[in-house]
């Protein structure tokens, strides 16, 4: 035995036939597709070819997107439409608002035009009934006064003529409204009452008391006529008259409360007389 024979050898092993040959079969086949790779490559070179990709994950999005906004533009359409319908609506309230306005006005201004036809009727017909009770009082007393009595101031008189028919206007009135600058027909202040009454026989007198009361011939009061005007306050500063009807009594336009009065003499004695008559 050699003194080697323990020591393995450093020779490759040889390689076995079909590990060669398997070997060469892949690098042939390796070159073969490298060949072939390079033929494409110079084709490819020679003539360039198109390629379709398809993504079929994004197609699918921008469909969902594209139908995302056709549903948005669709919902916006509605809204406009609406929109147009509410404001379509709201303009034709508004129209009709204002027609019903004007019709109202033009209602409220007919009925303000019908009541005051009405009061102007009324006020003719209450003047027209206040002239024939005047009439009718001013006849009945010019056919009775056929005698007359005469004493003092307190004793009956009976008026004729023009005193007759101022007395049986200012009786007349009584009952009728006391108004402040009133000069009828329903409602009086005091000298509004007694100018009126002396119209109705020819005689302008002053439209104030304080006038008034300087009007005619100043009388004393025991030596009353009916017909006299009497006042009350000094002659050219007088605040009240009244038409002196006869019998101690009186008509005038007193105040607020009792409006147009016959009282006595005593209820309230006045502080001269006149006479126009």
């Amino acid at each position: 035995m050699s003194h080697t024979a323990h020591i393995r050898s450093h020779r490759k092993p040889r390689r076995s036939a079909s590990k060669v040959a398997m070997r060469a079969g892949v690098a042939g086949g390796v070159l073969s597709t490298l060949a072939v790779a390079g033929a494409s490559g110079s084709a490819s070179a020679a003539e360039p070819v198109t390629q379709t990709l398809e993504l079929p994950a994004l197609t699918a999005d921008l469909g969902a997107q594209i139908a995302e906004s056709a549903d948005a533009t669709q919902q916006a359409a509605a809204n406009y439409q609406l929109q147009a319908e509410r404001d379509a609506a709201a303009a034709k309230a508004a129209k009709q608002a204002k027609a019903d306005l004007a019709e109202a006005k033009k209602k409220a201004q007919a009925e303000k035009k019908a009541a005051e036809e009405a009061a102007r009727k009324a006020a003719a017909e209450r003047a027209t009934r206040s002239s024939e009770r005047t009439t009718l009082s001013a006849s009945a007393d010019v056919e009775t006064s056929t005698s007359a009595s005469s004493s003092s101031s307190s004793s009956s008189s009976t008026a004729t003529g023009s005193a007759a028919a101022v007395i049986a206007f200012v009786r007349a009135q009584v009952g009728d409204a006391y108004v402040s600058g009133g000069t009828g027909p329903n409602s009086w202040d005091c000298s509004g009452l007694v100018q009126t009454a002396f119209k109705q026989v020819g005689i302008d007198l002053p439209r104030v008391s304080q006038d008034q009361s300087t009007a005619g011939t100043q009388v004393s009061l025991s030596n009353l006529q009916p017909g006299d005007i009497l006042y009350w306050g000094g002659a050219g500063s007088a605040y009240h008259v009244g038409v002196y009807v006869g019998d101690g009594m009186f008509v005038g336009a007193q105040n607020p409360s009792t409006g147009v009065a016959e009282k006595p003499l005593s209820y309230d004695p006045p502080t001269g007389a006149v006479r126009v008559l």
